[in-house]
């Protein structure tokens, strides 16, 4: 009866969850729908000028273009940027307040888009990022709801990073509501009203700590009464030693092959300076950093180029806008079949001698392979300037958006040690976040010097896509090399 309460309290967290991330936490990469109602309500309207080409004058504006790209940039960094202070707060002070300061961030960014206007467009520059900072710790508290799941960690893990890209689709939603007479201004509104759920599952479904991994037997957390003895502790044990002291010691992958395991409390206290310094680390940020890139200037600038190819024909960028805001629903579909990839080992008897963490890092080879694969395939569709193949671009862009951050967040769950997951995860998307920025700079160069066509900056961030391979490789070769000495050490014992 009582592992009967328990799974049923783990079901409903992790469904309530998915719904808060599926309907707030990426609604910040919805920016091309979101960009559409501000241009019809003129926000940057001023920044527009006529030119006379032809003989025929026609509006140009790309300063407006250019001024909106900013918010977005902006967003976008810090987003990224602040999942590492984020991840500090995480490991040090637990979920419960650092879920309250995300609510409160949220919901200040979502007003300050309610109140403003035409007249007052730069709210939208805290606004965007607020919502951005807030969304990113919905996903970060959320991400520990894997652990509850053992064998399928990975998979939810995944899903939750699925649910937080079909999230982008919220402003699809507020576009086709303002499109149907519901004002920007009440849109928002209803959004802010979303921190009465928030809270809700803060004080009742989520521990005030951390989800331990691996998970005690009978673990409870939130609000409880009548909760048997034997198990009552478990989260209070949780608590008072923070996450690293419910963990189990273990190699961790990144360690020298001849190394020898170490006590928890040694990992603890170095373990984090030695993953950042590590080439895992490194390479998985390149991995990272290389295909956010291409995403990031993807959406920010996919009304302006939509526009370029429609001949700005309004009811064609709106047609073609919400077909890209309607694959993103397809996120939190597509994400567990990266997770899938990453835990179909589980459950089958490994090798002799090789650790659960070794097995974890075999399979995460061909899930970062896929995915980079993926990106190469979107980026080429992208920069063929053919407008019906277009949708073909917004397919694999989901579908590699998908794996790209559920992979990312899985791969360092498995690759490092569980202690610091907060803060590498958090290190990792801000050093990312100042890559993020070079799409900016790459904006501007389109917009001046290429006249619009983005041809030459899509050829070039294919090719620097290209740079992502060596992480997978680097992995399994890692790999290649630990399978090669636990054989030697199987020959020797037996001999």
């Amino acid at each position: 009866m009582w592992g009967d309460g328990h799974k049923a309290r783990y079901w409903l967290t992790l469904l309530t969850g998915l719904v808060e991330c599926l309907g707030f936490a990426g609604a910040v990469f919805g920016w091309a729908s979101l960009v559409f109602v501000l241009k019809s309500e003129g926000y940057f309207g001023y920044l527009c000028t006529n030119v006379t080409v032809s003989s025929n004058v026609t509006e140009d504006c790309s300063a407006q273009d250019e001024q909106l790209s900013v918010i977005f940039t902006v967003a976008s960094f810090m987003n990224n940027f602040f999942t590492l202070p984020s991840g500090f707060l995480f490991d040090h002070f637990g979920t419960m307040v650092t879920r309250l300061l995300g609510i409160s961030v949220y919901t200040t960014g979502t007003l300050l888009i309610a109140f403003s206007n035409a007249a007052k467009p730069v709210l939208l520059y805290p606004a965007l990022s607020f919502i951005a900072v807030g969304g990113i710790i919905f996903l970060v508290t959320n991400i520990q709801v894997g652990n509850l799941f053992g064998t399928h960690r990975s998979t939810i893990i995944t899903l939750y990073n699925g649910a937080f890209d079909s999230s982008s689709a919220v402003f699809l939603v507020v576009k086709l509501l303002y499109q149907g007479g519901v004002s920007l201004r009440t849109s928002l509104l209803f959004l802010s009203c979303g921190s009465v759920v928030h809270l809700t599952r803060t004080i009742l479904l989520l521990p005030r700590s951390h989800i331990p991994y691996p998970l005690p037997e009978n673990y409870t957390y939130g609000m409880k009464c009548a909760v048997p003895q034997s198990s009552s502790t478990a989260e209070n044990k949780v608590d008072k030693g923070n996450l690293q002291t419910s963990q189990v010691s273990e190699t961790t992958p990144f360690q020298e092959e001849n190394s020898t395991k170490v006590t928890q409390e040694e990992t603890a206290e170095r373990s984090f300076k030695s993953c950042i310094l590590s080439w895992f680390f490194l390479w998985h940020m390149l991995w990272l950093s290389v295909m956010q890139l291409r995403h990031y200037l993807f959406i920010g600038t996919l009304n302006p180029m939509l526009q370029h190819l429609t001949a700005r024909d309004s009811s064609l960028v709106s047609t073609y806008t919400n077909a890209f805001a309607l694959t993103q629903l397809c996120g939190i579909v597509c994400a567990p079949w990266n997770g899938l990839i990453m835990d179909r080992h589980k459950g089958k008897p490994r090798e002799a001698g090789q650790s659960e963490s070794e097995a974890d890092l075999r399979a995460a080879v061909l899930s970062l392979g896929v995915t980079v694969l993926q990106c190469v395939l979107f980026s080429l569709c992208a920069t063929i300037p053919l407008l019906p193949l277009q949708y073909l671009t917004f397919a694999l862009q989901v579908l590699n958006r998908s794996f790209l951050y559920g992979g990312n967040a899985a791969f360092i769950s498995v690759a490092f040690p569980p202690a610091h997951f907060g803060k590498l995860y958090g290190a990792v998307m801000a050093l990312s976040a100042v890559v993020s920025l070079l799409q900016y700079p790459c904006f501007t160069l389109i917009n001046g010097p290429l006249g619009g066509d983005p041809f030459a900056v899509n050829v070039t961030l294919t090719l620097l896509t290209c740079l992502a391979f060596i992480h997978p490789l680097y992995v399994y070769l890692h790999c290649r090399r630990q399978a090669a000495q636990r054989s030697r050490v199987n020959r020797s014992t037996t001999s």
